[in-house]
């Protein structure tokens, strides 16, 4: 492997920023959203059948069998989702469970029966009309529930599948690794994804928050979103190089690259629990955890401890709140896999893509810009007490180093309140999250108040670029390469370094190698991330001495554009070739 040392100059002879050799084909490019170098020929993903017939009408006499058809059809595409749910953990079988309960939804299996019986339409033509009428009442509520839209039509061509005799649309079976190239993924089918067989991803649509975008980095899986042109510009059984960190995918690569490329895909490496730089800077390598097995992944990858502990699995799917003894008890499953560690605990993060009856309301114009995040004890103040109580309690179980953060700090105010509400429990390290633009740039007088921050990169890129971020056509503004998005960034660093407090980030942007030796530049002191990323940044940053990050980081921040400075930082950091990233 080799490194860069500290006041080396660059190489005489840059590659380009795919590291396509000069002369060669020029690569398409789109958003690199999961980091690694992966070839293999194209696979595309089954189609779903298309729009069905409106006719012929369906007899009288015949109506009540034909709409019988669609109730079995629903349990049947129910029934193989719940299955395929218990062959996967974690956020996949959560994403299989969600979609199998909107098959099982009696809203879409009644409206598409009624249509049948009183319109005589045919059970296919019935579901794809009452399918559409649920995903446009979606699509209109915006947020997490117009992301739900995507589920409805994903179950609506399983079931026309089921009730036509096609085949199911989704990922081919295959038995030899293939480049996975789609429009889009639906959630169903990124759980579905299978390491062993899928080399990489490329995409049309989605962003770096999309489910395809996680999923990939959980799995490790190479993958390109926003590629516009995919999959008509990549054929079927053509054989691709993709470059999942630079965003590129190039057509009929050279076979010495390919090969290359496979010897680098299969070198396995592990994290020794200690992030630092080549010059001995301490950068601590946390783990993003959404529950107790999430934790237990975290710690068997060697996490130096966890930068975000999301406790929204406690709320979703609910009524009302949970006891205290019952989050108490969760939240004591995650802390006791990391004794004499830092664990940063997230209050309830509700609103927007997460809502709950309890505390937000389902009638706000933009739930994006709403009662989300901290703002909700503003309604329900005793949820926040509560959660508090139960999270000081865990605490006190086990032997963990408990932060505690709150979503959505916009004010000094806001921190304060936060603050003084954690003192009231005994919980002494109260933090900031900083996912708003107002909270980056009041980041000195918030962290005179506050102990930590941790930045929220995937909300703060939203809020700075003015791009929902689970919008897939504004694919290339939700990137957290933006210069605007760094300035932010290094905003709140230098309020953290006035006010001698500690910025960590716990965004998808942490789990990119290139990127978090721009965030260490910029002033970054700890990384939270996937447990699969952990070694793959740990290897890049040992491999960069703190000048060279600092150097780098003025460079991105300068750019003009995300792609500008994506490509500055990768051709100054010669180990991602190295390490196939």
């Amino acid at each position: 492997m080799s490194t860069q040392a500290a006041g080396e100059d660059a190489p005489d002879t840059v590659m380009p920023a795919s590291g396509a050799p000069s002369g060669a084909a020029e690569p398409l490019h789109g958003v690199g959203v999961s980091p690694g170098l992966a070839a293999g020929p194209v696979a595309q993903v089954r189609p779903p059948a298309g729009e069905p017939p409106a006719g012929p009408a369906v007899a009288e006499e015949q109506a009540e069998a034909e709409a019988a058809r669609i109730a079995a059809a629903a349990e049947a595409v129910r029934s193989a989702l719940e299955q395929a749910a218990t062959t996967v953990e974690g956020e996949r079988r959560e994403l299989l469970e969600t979609t199998a309960q909107m098959a099982a939804d009696p809203t879409l299996v009644k409206g598409a029966s009624a249509l049948v019986r009183e319109a005589h339409l045919p059970a296919p033509r019935a579901v794809w009309q009452a399918a559409g009428k649920v995903a446009e009442q979606l699509a209109a509520l915006g947020g997490y529930m117009a992301e739900r839209a995507k589920d409805v039509a994903d179950v609506r061509n399983r079931i026309i599948a089921e009730l036509t005799g096609q085949p199911m649309p989704g990922v081919p079976q295959r038995s030899e690794p293939f480049v996975l190239v789609a429009t889009d993924l639906a959630p169903a089918d990124t759980a579905l994804l299978d390491p062993a067989l899928v080399r990489a991803i490329v995409t049309a649509e989605g962003g770096p928050t999309s489910h395809t975008a996680i999923l990939a980095r959980a799995l490790g899986i190479p993958a390109v979103v926003g590629l516009a042109g995919a999959p008509a510009a990549l054929p079927e059984g053509e054989v691709v190089l993709v470059d999942g960190g630079a965003g590129t995918v190039e057509l009929s690569p050279d076979p010495e690259r390919v090969r290359l490329a496979e010897e680098r895909r299969t070198v396995v490496r592990t994290f020794d629990g200690h992030g630092r730089t080549a010059d001995g800077h301490e950068v601590a390598l946390l783990a993003n955890v959404g529950d107790p097995d999430g934790a237990r992944a975290a710690a068997e990858a060697g996490a130096q401890g966890v930068g975000l502990f999301r406790t929204e699995f406690c709320f979703l799917d609910r009524t009302e709140e949970p006891g205290v003894d019952e989050q108490a008890e969760q939240y004591r499953r995650v802390l006791e896999q990391f004794p004499g560690k830092k664990v940063v605990v997230r209050t309830l993060d509700a609103g927007a893509d997460k809502p709950l009856p309890f505390v937000t309301d389902a009638e706000e114009a933009n739930p994006a810009l709403g009662v989300r995040g901290l703002r909700t004890a503003r309604k329900a103040p005793e949820v926040l007490e509560n959660q508090l109580a139960a999270i000081a309690r865990a605490a006190g179980q086990t032997s963990a180093d408990v932060w505690v953060m709150a979503p959505m700090i916009a004010t000094v105010a806001e921190t304060e309140d936060f603050v003084a509400a954690c003192e009231r429990h005994g919980l002494g390290t109260a933090g900031v999250m900083v996912e708003v633009p107002s909270a980056a740039l009041l980041a000195g007088p918030i962290l005179a108040r506050a102990s930590f921050a941790s930045i929220g990169t995937n909300d703060l890129t939203q809020y700075a670029m003015a791009a929902d971020r689970l919008l897939g056509s504004l694919a290339e503004l939700s990137d957290p390469w933006q210069p605007a998005v760094l300035r932010l960034v290094e905003s709140t660093c230098l309020g953290g370094a006035q006010q001698s407090r500690p910025v960590g980030v716990c965004g998808e942007a942490a789990a990119d190698p290139a990127l978090a030796v721009v965030l260490v530049g910029l002033g970054i002191s700890s990384l939270s991330m996937t447990p699969r990323a952990l070694a793959d940044v740990a290897a890049v940053l040992a491999a960069t001495d703190l000048a060279t990050c600092r150097r780098l980081a003025r460079a991105a921040v300068d750019a003009e554009s995300a792609a500008d400075a994506r490509a500055r930082v990768r051709e100054g950091l010669p180990v991602l070739a190295d390490l196939g990233l």
